[in-house]
């Protein structure tokens, strides 16, 4: 016992000991205040709680997926994306950079398993970001479509997300509160500098998705070679349909206009689309019908395109399904040859998500269709409330080939004008090939000197 006792340290040991700890504490805690930002130990503080003081049961989480459901893209998982840019410090010394070509600057993002705290009216919300797993092995893979895989190493497909994590008592606020301000700074952010959207279809483990990329085309309706009477009446039309939201209300009808563009190869079917979404500002779905293999498969991918967005179905001749039924009755060939039209869809189906119950799951939208041979189509694919305006893409004439000679040579009038237009009168010619003819020079009289041995010729054919 006496041993015991010798052991224990004298009062004036602890006191010089409890000095020495508390002169290094001040030491250490000046150094600590001075040389490290006070940015970077709050977030030191934040991760230390997170990972050993948090109390599971005290806190929330919300998680926001790339893809709402089956529904579409989430609007709330591109403002959190741009928002957490700007959040982004000296203390996240891990980060996702790039640039696009037509970009200015460098963008950054949050890479996966990074952490992002913010503060938002005293609260702290703790941000990561989370990827899908994908099947492993085509086994995995078809298991996983025939709902078999159980497997927690694969993540249910909603694309990438984000999950949010703070204390639960203040749940609501984060709600109704702190996701506003999130959308709102987006919104602040991206306006005036919208960028249009392609969205093409991809197929991969999860079924058909949609994949967008930049939408730039340079088309206008100012380049377009087009009778300027049509072209007026097309945006009359375009103008007309934005304005009428209230009276589509009023008369109990989906807010949406269908459009069909018909005529030969090259007359700028494809053009005029570009320059209808950049006069909207809508942005572009570009959906390959062949592509779609079952009923339920058109309505999952027709469900994912958003409101002010125009739809594109280019061809439509070309899939089985649209072709005139009683014409396709009455064909020998067709007949003998049941397996050059495969069936992939019904049209009651195309029918219904252009025009029934399926087409009033959001607003503002546009379908466009287009075809070299509009005689060959269902006539319940083009009746009024489908297909609204029949725009009949034609070979060009002497009005249009003036917007074509002034975008490529910039010129109004010259001396070989008069000699052209005879010719364009009893020439079918497209717009595509006189375009050719004015690129091979930037001098009018070489240019348009290409043009008129160019008609001369398909004259002779």
């Amino acid at each position: 016992m006496e041993e015991y006792f010798k052991r224990i340290p004298s009062n004036a040991s602890l006191v010089a000991a409890y000095s020495s700890i508390s002169t290094s504490w001040v030491l250490f805690k000046t150094a600590y205040d001075q040389v490290i930002p006070r940015q970077l130990q709050d977030f030191v503080l934040s991760k230390f709680r997170y990972y050993f003081l948090r109390n599971p049961s005290s806190t929330a989480t919300f998680i926001i997926e790339q893809l709402w459901f089956s529904f579409g893209r989430n609007e709330l998982y591109d403002a959190a994306r741009t928002y957490l840019s700007t959040k982004m410090g000296p203390e996240n010394h891990v980060m996702k950079v790039g640039k696009l070509e037509q970009q200015k600057n460098i963008s950054a993002a949050i890479p996966e398993g990074e952490i992002i705290v913010d503060t938002f009216q005293d609260i702290t919300v703790t941000w990561t970001c989370h990827s899908p797993k994908k099947p492993v092995n085509e086994r995995q893979d078809k298991k996983y479509k025939n709902g078999e895989n159980k497997s927690k190493d694969i993540i249910i497909p909603g694309g990438n997300s984000y999950q949010i994590t703070f204390d639960k008592k203040y749940k609501d606020k984060i709600r109704n509160e702190y996701l506003v301000h999130v959308l709102d700074t987006y919104k602040k952010l991206m306006k005036g500098e919208k960028v249009l959207k392609l969205y093409i279809g991809i197929k991969n483990y999860a079924g058909k998705e949609w994949r967008a990329m930049n939408f730039r085309h340079p088309a206008s309706f100012d380049t377009l070679a087009m009778d300027p009477e049509l072209k007026k009446s097309i945006m009359d039309d375009l103008d007309k349909f934005l304005e009428r939201k209230e009276f589509y209300q009023r008369v109990g009808k989906a807010w949406k206009r269908g459009y069909l563009l018909y005529g030969p190869p090259g007359t700028g079917k494809s053009t005029l689309i570009a320059a209808m979404a950049n006069y909207l500002k809508f942005d572009i779905y570009d959906l390959e019908l062949p592509s779609i293999p079952s009923d339920a498969e058109l309505r999952n991918v027709l469900l994912k395109t958003t409101n002010r967005s125009i739809l594109v179905v280019e061809d439509i001749d070309c899939n089985s399904q649209v072709y005139d039924r009683q014409k396709i009755a009455n064909h020998q060939e067709q007949l003998m040859n049941p397996k050059k039209h495969t069936k992939e869809f019904s049209l009651s189906t195309l029918l219904n998500c252009v025009d029934g119950l399926w087409s009033s799951c959001g607003e503002a939208r546009i379908i466009v269709f287009t075809t070299n041979h509009k005689e060959v189509l269902d006539p319940a694919l083009l009746r009024p409330g489908r297909m609204d305006m029949h725009i009949h893409m034609s070979y060009c004439t002497s009005k249009g080939f003036r917007v074509l000679a002034f975008n490529y040579l910039g010129i109004h009038e010259h001396k070989l004008y008069q000699e052209i237009d005879a010719l364009m009168e009893r020439t079918n010619v497209t717009p595509a090939s006189l375009a050719e003819e004015l690129m091979k020079s930037d001098d009018p009289d070489v240019a348009l000197g290409e043009v008129l041995n160019f008609l001369k010729q398909k004259k002779k054919e």
